[in-house]
């Protein structure tokens, strides 16, 4: 489990474009992750 302060793992995704992104890309940056559930869907 991640605790804070812990580096978060790499790991890649998909964005609204279907574009594969992975979180290095953003070494360095600021980066704030949104996960929510597909719209549509009782999650």
């Amino acid at each position: 489990m991640v605790q804070v302060g812990d580096v978060a793992p790499d790991f890649s995704v998909k964005d609204h474009t279907g574009q594969e992104v992975k979180l290095s890309d953003y070494r360095g940056k600021t980066v704030v992750l949104w996960f929510y559930p597909r719209a549509s869907t009782g999650g």
